[in-house]
């Protein structure tokens, strides 16, 4: 196991500058999710890390090793990573083994027994050994590429976005076969993903992008309940916003007085609500009430969208289940949990 320390590093395409000052670590043996927008420089700032792109300044380190910096630039082939592409990149004219031994020592490719061990961490029969990939489904070329990438047992794992092909059923199963290979090899891995849900669920920390820099770095649970500002409350789900005043440990806004711990400022301030914190009841369970100007049906839950008394603030809940109520419905809404302050001013 080694870490990563990735530290300053600007990057540019022709023409265009796409990452600006990156700082990221990553310890050894976590997984780290980079999320963020296409364009926003993910893939960009994983290419530098994998050798195939320079960096116009800054370090990257790997464990005590610098790999790329002022005066040093070590090659990808020698920098012990392994890399799996979103489309997988397998061999067309190559059986499953001869993929997965791809790139090892000749004494190495001819061990069978070591293939069979791989499809097995992946999770894959031994008996797909002699299958080409155009006889294998989308997941199953994935999980052969993995295996591919653990064979030289790299030191760091990079994925760029190995699952976004997958329809949604088959995603899941192979993320999380993936997740658990990982786990069992202890590996230092790198994913690169635009999904909030792949990110919040699969890594260990969370790096949110945009426009080539780090809107906030943190464990899943953090950035999700305590974001630092719009961008990344919203890189990672729905969220209202919500003005309001803060003072005596308590936030005066739209919804209401809510309990705010810790909050040593007063003033104005702003008020993020995730839609799953509000929940709705009979217009008399509650002061705040409000009407259903909308909705939508998603299965395993709903969003409803209310406009709330005395002011015509709109937010929005989340309702799990059968519950939903109908356009033009009155409610209560009440918020569960503690809200978060986003700014506040003295």
């Amino acid at each position: 196991m080694r870490s990563l320390t990735i530290s300053g590093v600007d990057a540019s395409h022709p023409g265009h500058r796409v990452l600006h000052g990156v700082d990221l670590v990553v310890p050894a043996g976590t997984t780290t999710a980079v999320l963020g927008p296409s364009g926003c420089g993910k893939t960009t700032l994983l290419r530098v890390v994998a050798g195939f792109m320079r960096p116009d300044a800054g370090e990257v380190w790997l464990g005590d090793d610098l790999v790329a910096g002022p005066g040093t630039w070590v090659p990808p082939e020698k920098r012990g990573f392994g890399y799996v592409a979103q489309e997988g990149n397998l061999f067309p004219h190559l059986d499953v083994a001869r993929n997965i031994t791809y790139g090892l020592p000749r004494a190495e490719r001819r061990d069978r027994a070591r293939v069979g061990e791989l499809l097995e961490l992946v999770g894959l029969p031994g008996d797909l050994g002699g299958r080409r990939p155009d006889q294998l489904s989308g997941g199953q070329q994935q999980r052969v590429a993995l295996a591919r990438a653990l064979a030289r047992r790299p030191r760091i794992i990079l994925l760029d976005e190995p699952f976004s092909a997958l329809d949604p059923e088959l995603r899941a199963a192979t993320r999380d076969a993936v997740a658990e290979a990982l786990r069992q090899q202890q590996a230092t891995v790198v994913l690169v993903t635009h999904d909030q849900g792949e990110a919040l669920s699969f890594a260990d920390q969370v790096a949110i992008m945009h426009e080539g820099r780090l809107a906030q770095v943190g464990p899943p649970l953090q950035v999700y309940r305590a974001p630092t500002g719009h961008r990344a409350a919203l890189s990672l789900g729905e969220a209202c916003f919500l003005p309001g005043r803060l003072g005596d440990g308590v936030v005066e806004c739209a919804l209401g007085a809510l309990p705010v711990h810790g909050a040593a400022t007063s003033g104005d301030c702003e008020v993020l609500v995730r839609p799953e914190q509000l929940h709705l009841g009979a217009p008399e369970a509650g002061p705040c009430t409000g009407e259903v100007t909308r909705t939508e049906y998603f299965g395993h839950d709903s969003l409803v969208e209310l406009r709330l008394d005395g002011g015509g603030t709109v937010v929005r809940a989340r309702t799990v289940g059968g519950d939903t109520p109908s356009v033009g419905t009155r409610v209560s809404v009440n918020v569960v949990g503690e809200p978060h302050v986003i700014t506040t001013h003295a």
